[in-house]
């Protein structure tokens, strides 16, 4: 099922399969921002990754002495048990909660929602977390939303380019084969706030960087300009990715990163996790800001 809503500027639509938006569309020229999701490229959207993000070691975590095999991702990501929470005029409202199925893998009572808000050019991506268990809840959380690029005929991705809110240095780490983060990293940004696409800056598979002062990113064109800005001001990390040579860039932020090639694989030491108490809401949102 897809719901859809609209404003003056913008038609949304948001699959309820994984609770995934699959289009950002302008209401005045019907220009379409988001990547196409070609399954020959690869067939996704803007998945919403949770309880962790990336890949864990060997494809399962420990907790309390006990495997749990959570999938790359997490198990939001084409998840058909997502149920329509609430719709209004100008938002929707997804929701999963834990079933005995899901403590197989992911060993806590919980309750996830994302909420889709439009608000004039933006888009408000709201994630609430709710942990109705008796113990303390473990978890990561991340965007996955691929921008399609180039935009307009005429362009080329290299006419394309990521601008940061503030002058950077920081350098991405490197992922192993199996999609661990290595204990290597490749320079990236110098004194700069820009970062230019190319065919080949993902051969190495995402940029991960762990280090920026930014909280808000715009992809942008040398020849039509502005196109989208994310501002993520509650999330710590960001991703950067695309398949080599497709038409399209992710702009993921994230409270959590991959397992390291030495995680000892423990939940609970995992690098970026989030801790929950018994009870409790956790709240984090970013918003997508469209330009034409």
């Amino acid at each position: 099922m897809i719901h859809q809503i609209e404003n003056g500027k913008l038609r949304i639509a948001i699959q309820q399969t994984g609770a995934e938006i699959c289009k950002i569309q302008s209401v005045a020229t019907g220009k379409e921002f988001m990547w196409d999701a070609n399954p020959d490229v690869w067939a996704s959207y803007a998945p919403v990754l949770f309880p962790v993000i990336g890949a864990v070691k060997n494809g399962f975590v420990k907790h309390n002495g006990q495997q749990y095999a959570i999938p790359r991702h997490g198990f939001i990501r084409n998840n058909s048990s997502i149920t329509l929470v609430e719709k209004t005029d100008n938002s929707v409202t997804l929701g999963l909660k834990y079933d005995e199925e899901l403590l197989k893998i992911y060993p806590f009572q919980f309750e996830f929602q994302i909420t889709y808000t439009l608000l004039g050019n933006r888009i408000e991506v709201s994630h609430k977390v709710i942990n109705l268990d008796e113990d303390t809840l473990f978890f990561s959380l991340g965007a996955h939303p691929a921008f399609k690029c180039p935009l307009n005929e005429g362009e080329t991705y290299e006419d394309y380019y990521l601008e940061f809110e503030k002058v950077e240095t920081d350098s991405t780490w490197l992922l192993e084969s199996d999609g661990l983060v290595g204990n290597f990293t490749k320079p990236m940004l110098h004194n700069t706030n820009i970062l230019h696409l190319n065919g080949h800056l993902f051969d190495r598979d995402a940029l991960i960087f762990k280090n920026l002062k930014s909280k808000q990113v715009s992809l942008r064109s040398t020849k039509s300009g502005q196109v989208v800005t994310l501002h993520y001001e509650d999330f710590p990390y960001l991703g950067i990715w695309a398949k080599p040579n497709a038409h399209f860039v992710c702009i993921e932020p994230w409270l959590g990163i991959a397992d390291s090639f030495d995680s000892d694989q423990i939940l609970e030491k995992k690098e970026g996790i989030l801790s929950l108490e018994a009870g409790k809401t956790f709240q984090a949102s970013y918003t997508i800001e469209i330009f034409e």
